[in-house]
């Protein structure tokens, strides 16, 4: 098997990210050497690649479905939008500008070369090579510059499939409309239709795709049914539920229950990296909603600041909404908030801010500590201090590795982490949460169990160290290991 396609959408949110992640999966299983691409994509949940480079979070995902390292050019151009006209251009993983709409159209072309060649690097190693669309391909107003759906699909000869968002309603006018609007040489090389996140009886759709057949004269590949929590990573808040809504997790099914603890997160304008929050959404007893009134933190045993792209404009929007004084308060009274990335710079006393918003100082909810920008900006004044941490790191962890060698723990490879990974079953057949618990108690070592990172708890034996200790609880920690007895 040979070749490359692009999966097109109706609209954001269609289905694009699942359906090629979806191939990219069935494709790995049958033995294909498959990679998924996105020329460009604008978004603000982004991930951090082996090498460095920051790309689209649904790419990493759909990377870990092909069985693959994810890499930078898998997603070349990605934009984070900082403001209603704004946005950051990171190429290949890498900022190089801060541009509005209009400044966009002079790196349009330029752009449209590193996608080119990306994918046809990829196209070279790979047997398959799956591409995402952006938005929907009939966006005719920006036809001229695109470079990620009907623009890339055209310079690089791709078939295309388009899928329509059946539980939005409107799907047939939706696909068709979608198909007429395109220029003919586009419309060639639309290859047919899928239409996602379907639920009924599948008769009563059957007319209405076969009339379509006959008006498109395209066949449709396939009818996707609704599936509730499926935990792929999103790529934009068009994807998050709505403020009041909660997250499909582990207390779902028992929201009634008094000892369900309820997190409000606050769904901040320009919310960034929002996934960030599914840990806590498939805890067990644990129910997220998300927040963008007073009434809603009311409640909540714990409320999240999560990251944001516009720290100063989103805490400017927590003002006009009423929110900043129920934070501030609830942090007084000493209930629990936690602050995340740009959430976490909210509840400073200050925010000094010269490069973003370009504000200066702006005032803070008063809870985070102050000094900590002086603090960094002074720790990052001298290179060798942070150039010389990836050493630091491996000595500690060469350190704990060494030390517990003699222990019946399996050592898995560590990278790139401050975490030490180990196998136990040699030791107990315990589940992880039970044996991490049994630690603590009879040993007095804390670990966390890899099972608690599972929605589903998968259990594969394996616990955590984390070494950014002293030595000398390293030492310890090890020294207490050695009870352990297979």
């Amino acid at each position: 098997m040979n070749g490359a396609l692009l999966v097109a959408g109706t609209t954001s949110d269609a289905g694009k990210s699942v359906l090629t992640a979806g191939l990219c999966r069935w494709l790995a299983r049958q033995g294909v050497r498959v990679a998924p691409f996105k020329a460009q994509n604008m978004s603000l949940n982004s991930a951090v690649t082996r090498g460095g480079a920051e790309i689209g979070r649904a790419q990493v995902m759909q990377a870990a479905a092909a069985g693959i390292e994810p890499d930078a050019r898998m997603n070349p151009v990605l934009l984070k939008p900082g403001s209603d006209r704004r946005s950051q251009i990171v190429v290949l993983g890498k900022p190089v500008a801060e541009v509005d709409a209009v400044e966009y159209r002079n790196h349009a072309h330029a752009l449209r070369d590193v996608a080119l060649d990306s994918l046809a690097g990829l196209r070279r190693e790979f047997d398959v090579v799956i591409c995402e669309g952006a938005g929907s391909p009939a966006e005719i107003n920006l036809r001229e510059t695109d470079i990620a759906n009907m623009g890339l699909a055209r310079a690089a000869r791709l078939p295309v499939i388009v899928v329509g968002d059946i539980d939005r309603g409107g799907v047939f006018a939706a696909l068709y409309g979608t198909l007429a609007l395109l220029e003919p040489a586009d419309q060639a090389l639309v290859a047919g239709f899928v239409i996602n996140k379907f639920r009924g009886a599948a008769e009563l759709l059957e007319p209405g795709v076969r009339m379509l057949c006959e008006l498109t004269a395209r066949q449709p590949f396939g009818i996707i049914p609704w599936r509730q929590g499926l935990w792929l990573d999103a790529e934009d808040s068009l994807a998050l539920p709505a403020a009041g809504d909660a997250l499909v997790g582990g207390a779902s099914a028992a929201a009634g229950d008094g000892d369900v603890l309820r997190v409000a997160v606050v769904r901040l304008p320009r919310i960034s990296n929002f996934t960030d929050i599914d840990a806590l959404a498939s805890e067990p007893g644990v129910l997220v909603r998300f927040a963008d009134r007073p009434a809603e933190l009311a409640d909540a045993d714990l409320v999240v600041l999560p990251g944001s792209r516009a720290t100063v404009a989103d805490l400017g929007w927590l003002r006009a909404r009423g929110l900043a004084g129920v934070i501030a308060r609830r942090a007084r009274r000493g209930q629990p908030v936690l602050g995340i990335c740009g959430g976490y710079q909210m509840l400073a006393g200050e925010i000094s801010d010269e490069v973003e918003s370009r504000a200066g100082v702006v005032a803070g909810l008063g809870k985070g500590a102050d000094p900590m920008q002086h603090a960094l900006a002074e720790f990052l004044r001298e290179p060798e201090r942070y150039e010389t941490l990836p050493a630091f790191f491996t000595a500690k962890r060469d350190l704990l590795r060494s030390a517990l060698a003699g222990t019946p723990l399996e050592l898995l490879p560590c990278r790139g982490s401050y975490f030490q990974l180990a196998r136990y079953d040699r030791v107990s057949d315990e589940p992880a949460h039970e044996f991490a618990q049994r630690l603590v108690r009879e040993i007095g070592v804390a670990t966390i169990p890899l099972s608690a990172f599972y929605q589903d708890r998968t259990d594969h034996r394996v616990i955590r160290f984390c070494f950014a200790k002293r030595d000398e609880t390293l030492l310890a920690a090890a020294e207490r290991l050695r009870q352990l007895r297979p």
